[in-house]
């Protein structure tokens, strides 16, 4: 049996191990400076033996562990994740030749998470409702989660009749499963074609679970609007819509945002979503939203509608990554929102380089895209201040972050 020692983590999560001649290859579920053993197949030890574990090791509380790829990280101190998390930004931003301060890490609480994409298959006794194993496509069933909120987590028996319903055993179904205080928000696709049968079955299922909504591949049953707060508004989001994954880090992600606004007057917010920032911005603050999609925008509008004594909100539907706002058009603006996915925004990073808005405050989910994008933000003359690390995605290794750009020549807000 081959010997190894994990020299650090990759950003996946994953340790990288080195051999006594050099070899390197890469590890799931081990920490920096554990002594393993174990065979490498094509560049990777699929099942490492922990010889001599880290002081930062615990034991997952998760019985699924090992089998369900939900979680790459529970094997880590909560201290260690926190760190490293941390130790990741701040290596995409030096190998950019760039430098901040890092001002700790908001990490959302166990069972918090209100959004999950969940995968289910039919079998011959019923069906499995889950997440995939580690680099593969089978669904481990999960009867436990530590991850998902109360609510999704008992509404797994209700999923797994949904699967039995509208599955088909040679196909897989996604259901993005949404806790909202209407109740369960569930968006299915890749179920059987809808007949009346099936409708019919359905909307009983849907009834009887309580939930607020289902999408099944685009037919839409609603017992109750399945209304988020933002701000003072409540947003309706459209099935499967993207959401930030937690309360908590939503409000973290909000407050820095606010704070690095500041009193701003006009404010534009780009890559806008169903309004997380603009609408919350709107109580004191002018707000142009864009973003590519129609369906996100016709609901941060209609809530603004909704919400009385916000200040004006504008939408505009368009691809920022093929046409990003101008110099010319970001004249007008004394601060600007934007919120990329994970592609990063560099045509837009551009743009803002080259304009003359005195602050930007940037969300993130990818830390490799956003260096990148700061690296053209400080060549245009912006500087970079401190970067606040959000992690919504307790126990995996997604990252985001939070941070200000200020024009160097600007008054500070």
């Amino acid at each position: 049996m081959s010997q190894w020692t994990v020299e650090r983590l990759g950003r996946r999560g994953d340790g990288v191990a080195v051999s006594a001649d050099g070899a390197r290859a890469l590890a799931p579920m081990v920490l920096p400076g554990e002594a393993i053993e174990g065979e490498a197949v094509d560049g990777r030890i699929p099942l490492p033996r922990i010889v001599t574990p880290s002081a930062d090791r615990v034991r997952a509380p998760c019985p699924h562990y090992r089998a369900c790829g939900g979680c790459s990280l529970m094997h880590a101190s909560d201290a260690f994740v926190a760190g490293w998390k941390g130790e990741v930004v701040a290596r995409a931003l030096q190998a950019q030749g760039l430098a901040a301060a890092i001002t700790g890490v908001a990490t959302s609480p166990p069972r918090s998470r209100r959004r999950a994409v969940l995968s289910g298959r039919r079998t011959k006794k019923g069906a499995l409702v889950g997440f995939h194993a580690r680099a593969s496509d089978v669904v481990v069933d999960v009867a436990e989660c530590l991850v998902v909120t109360p609510a999704i987590l008992s509404a797994l028996p209700d999923l797994r009749r949904l699967v039995t319903l509208g599955g088909s055993r040679s196909a897989e179904l996604s259901m993005a499963v949404t806790d909202t205080p209407a109740g369960l928000d569930v968006a299915v696709t890749g179920g059987k074609p809808l007949t009346p049968a099936l409708f019919a079955a359905l909307a009983d299922l849907a009834a009887q679970a309580d939930w607020a909504r289902l999408d099944w591949g685009g037919e839409t049953l609603v017992r109750r609007p399945p209304a988020l707060p933002m701000g003072r508004a409540q947003v309706v989001p459209p099935p499967g819509a993207f959401l930030q994954a937690t309360a908590a880090g939503q409000d973290a992600l909000l407050a820095a945002v606010r704070a690095a606004v500041g009193d701003a007057a006009r404010v534009a917010d780009l890559f806008a979503g169903v309004g997380t920032f603009a609408l919350p911005l709107a109580e004191t603050a002018e707000v142009h939203a864009v973003e590519g999609l129609s369906a996100p925008l016709a609901a941060l509008d209609a809530a603004w509608r909704g919400a009385p004594g916000l200040r004006r909100v504008t939408t505009e539907v368009r691809d920022l990554a093929r046409r990003p706002l101008l110099p010319d058009e970001l004249a007008r603006f004394d601060a600007v929102v934007i919120d990329p996915p994970r592609a990063g925004a560099a045509a837009q990073a551009q743009a803002l380089a080259a304009s003359q808005v005195p602050v930007v405050a940037w969300v993130s989910c990818d830390p490799v895209t956003f260096a990148r994008d700061a690296r053209i933000m400080a060549g245009g003359g912006y500087r970079l201040g401190a970067v606040h690390v959000i992690d919504q995605f307790r126990w995996s290794p997604h990252v985001e972050t939070a941070a200000v750009f200020r024009r160097q020549d600007a008054s500070v807000r």
